[in-house]
């Protein structure tokens, strides 16, 4: 049997820093509007890359940071996926343009586009790909997010998106590694929260331009219960098809969204506050890299131990939600 392992883990922060002071001045339009997302959501500030940057830098920095963790050169690298819904183009992929920019030249890619559960989706298909391909050694899977440049800048959705770039290296082991994943998606919100003219169903027009419809826009709420809810049966359900207890459980990380909402679902899962890790309140939400980052970041401050059960659970608009686990070899 051939098993994924996480080899490495990488994340690229950009440098601008967007502090709530800066949107209150940019949304003055919508006074306390920055003060009540500031107390829902824990969000203090987010960080902007450079404006003639495209998803792929952000992308180029956090694959080679992984990289370098796990002893690899781009030459190493079979396939790279990598997921994300601010794409550089909307055709071709931005995993193709990355490999140009990466130097990765044996690589293959292909693009996962289920918004912000992109991540741990592109884990489980890499798991996958490693455990019935013996040609295939290293994959690089990525989450990288650039939504503040698809935005309109009055809108105050703006308060929630910062920039970012998360990656893992993963290569076949003897042992898990990889111990199961699940998903779960409801089409019925596919119109609450999206970029709706630009693709066939509405094509970019003047029209549309001036509408706003070329920019992401929120229509309506989510319910709490889609991320309340949805979290926790994934989490029990990767931990029953993974033969394991939700109470084995090291470590779980959540889409970085809101504090509350991770707060309650560790509650219901009966598990402590400490199992899991919080980066939105410094770095913003940074979407479809959020949960890569968080990944990175807490297995670099030791929070994540060797042999302990890892879970990673995704979740976006659409809606689309992923969870997957690993035993945590590395």
């Amino acid at each position: 049997m051939r098993y994924a392992r996480i080899i490495g883990t990488g994340a690229y922060l950009p440098e601008i820093e967007i502090s709530n002071d800066v949107l209150r001045k940019q949304l003055a339009h919508v006074p306390e509007f920055v003060d009540k997302m500031e107390a829902s959501t824990g969000i203090r500030k987010r960080w902007y890359a450079p404006e003639d940057w495209a998803t792929s830098d952000l992308a180029l920095r956090a694959a080679e940071t992984a990289l370098a963790d796990a002893g690899r050169a781009p030459a190493d690298v079979d396939l790279i996926i990598l997921g994300t819904d601010s794409p550089d183009y909307i055709t071709p992929a931005t995993s193709v343009v990355l490999q140009h920019k990466l130097g990765a030249k044996r690589a293959g890619t292909f693009d996962v586009g289920c918004a912000c559960s992109s991540f741990p989706a592109g884990l489980a298909i890499a798991s996958g790909l490693l455990a019935t391909n013996a040609n295939l050694k290293t994959i690089l899977v990525l989450g990288v997010y650039m939504m503040h440049k698809l935005a309109d800048p009055k809108d105050p959705t703006i308060f929630f998106y910062g920039d970012g770039a998360g990656a893992a290296v993963l290569e076949p082991g003897d042992e898990p590694g990889f111990l199961s994943s699940a998903f779960l998606a409801d089409g019925a919100y596919a119109k609450h929260w999206g970029i709706y003219a630009g693709g066939t169903a509405e094509p970019a027009s003047e029209e549309a331009l001036a509408a706003g419809r070329t920019k992401v826009r929120l229509i309506e709420r989510y319910p709490p219960e889609v991320n309340e809810e949805g979290w926790q049966k994934l989490v029990r359900e990767v931990a029953a098809a993974g033969g394991f207890k939700v109470s084995d459980i090291g470590h779980v990380l959540f889409t970085q969204v809101r504090k509350k909402t991770i707060d309650t679902v560790m509650e219901a899962l009966g598990l402590e506050r400490e199992r899991s890790h919080c980066i939105m309140e410094e770095k913003g939400y940074t979407g479809s890299a959020c949960v890569a980052m968080a990944l990175d970041e807490a297995r670099r401050l030791g929070k994540i131990e060797p042999g302990s059960i890892l879970v990673l659970v995704g979740s976006g608009v659409g809606y689309n939600q992923a969870a997957v686990a690993f035993r945590w070899a590395s």
